[in-house]
Formats: structure tokens, sequence, C-alpha cells
């Protein structure tokens, strides 16, 4: 891990999911659902969404655009869905058949929309890969119209603080996951797949009153844990009790 306390301009947007190693990892992760995003992070979003008949919604970082699919299937009128790889982007395109949901490849940091068009802004675990923050709160804010809502999941500060993992003892087991540095936000590099992962760390204070600051109203915040379903049919989970995996965020756009 290194942390990186130099001011200036925010780095280059990155693109580690077309690294060729990074891709084919993450995709058989998905495939396989062995990962926490479908037991905990896809239910807990879900749960804080609104109806989504006839929404227009903007999907920042959308992946293999499993989450444009599943709003057009509940009645989205139309999906905006960015991402910057394109190797995700090609294999969204494989998966759909849908002229309602428009993929563009473009940074979540880049990404600006005209004027107030949509009525949902939703990003799945995207945020913590962009280091200017504020600045995609406040396109979020600018590109809804009044009432609309900004939903978002990030890994939770506890983890991007000091991502060393679970510490073990000789038997194996988890002992317990290390906290440090939490007040030092900015840059992480970790290794997921393949070394160089970059995050940025920010507290759950900064998340918070960075939506207030874009002029948002919050609606919820939530730590989600496994289900007892999801427990009992992946007992394994039970250590994501002992820690908070993700940081879910709602708020709206005042009318």
């Amino acid at each position: 891990m290194s942390r990186d306390k130099s001011a200036g301009a925010p780095p280059a947007p990155q693109n580690i999911y077309d690294d060729t190693t990074f891709f084919e990892g993450y995709r058989k992760l998905r495939q396989a659902d062995s990962g926490l995003n479908g037991a905990l992070e896809l239910p807990a979003l879900r749960g804080l969404l609104p109806a989504l008949d006839g929404l227009d919604i903007l999907d920042l970082g959308c992946g293999f655009g499993d989450f444009a699919r599943f709003a057009r299937a509940r009645g989205a009128a139309r999906v905006t869905a960015v991402d910057i790889s394109r190797s995700m982007l090609d294999e969204a395109a494989r998966l759909t058949d849908d002229p309602a949901i428009t993929y563009r490849r473009e940074a979540i940091e880049d990404y600006v929309a005209d004027g107030q068009a949509f009525d949902l802004v939703v990003s799945s675990l995207a945020l913590h890969y962009v280091a200017d923050y504020p600045a995609v709160l406040d396109r979020a804010f600018a590109a809804l119209k009044p009432s609309g809502q900004f939903v978002f999941s990030v890994e939770h500060p506890m983890c991007t603080a000091n991502p060393v993992g679970w510490l073990r003892g000789e038997d194996g087991k988890a002992r317990h996951w290390p906290v440090d540095h939490y007040r030092e936000e900015g840059r992480r590099e970790t290794r997921w797949f393949v070394d160089g992962v970059i995050k940025f760390h920010r507290t759950v204070e900064t998340y918070v009153n960075g939506l207030i600051a874009s002029g948002f109203r919050l609606d919820h915040l939530g730590e989600p844990a496994p289900t007892a379903e999801a427990l009992a049919a992946r007992p394994a989970l039970q250590l994501e009790c002992r820690r908070p995996p993700f940081l879910l965020l709602a708020a709206t756009r005042p009318g």
C-alpha cells in the first residue's frame, strides 16, 4: 500500500479493467457470483431505489451493463450507461439487445449530462476509483431533474483506509481487520488480480458532507450485512458481519 499526500490536479482516470489479466479475473468472479456483490451490495443497492417505471437513468461505472438491463426489465424508459473500459463495454454490448440502453465509453470524471436529463443516477462500487469526488457529485447534481435521486455504493472506508485484508493466526483463521491511517485521505495502491490497482480512500464524513456541499439532501446511509438467507446459503459470509465491506448512500436533489 502507498499513500499520496501530494496536491495539484487530479490524476488521469484509471482504466484497470482493460488490463487483460484483471479483466479476466473480474469476469470469472462475477460470472460465478463468488464475490460480495451479489450477496451484499446489489440487494442493498436495489433496496434503496425508487420505482423505476418510466425513469430516465444514468449509470456511472456500468461495467457489464447488469444494472442497465435490470432497470429496463423493471420499466425504466431509458438508461445511459457510462464506463471507461472498452473491454467492459464490449461485454455489455454483447449481453444487451435493447435500443433504450445507450453505452458510452467515457470516464466518470469526464461525463457531463445535457442539462437536467435524469430522474435517477446510480453508481455501483465505482466512485472509490475516482480522484475528484466533489466534481462527480456536482455533475451528478446538475444531471438530475428536481426531486431526482442519486444512489451509490463504494468500498467501506474501513476497508480502503489500510487495505491489507484480514490478519490471520497460525491456524489461518481471521483474527481482526486492521484500520489505520483513517483520517489520511487519498490514493491507496493495492493488489486485486494484478498489482497497481489504485483506489481513493475517503472517510464516511467526507462521503456524506460532500453530498451536502453539492446541494443534495441525504436520505440514507447504509452499511449492509449479510441477510439470514445469504448466510444460510454461504456460511463463509459470517466473516463479513465483523466489519462492513460496503457503504451505501442515497440522496435527493431538492425539488
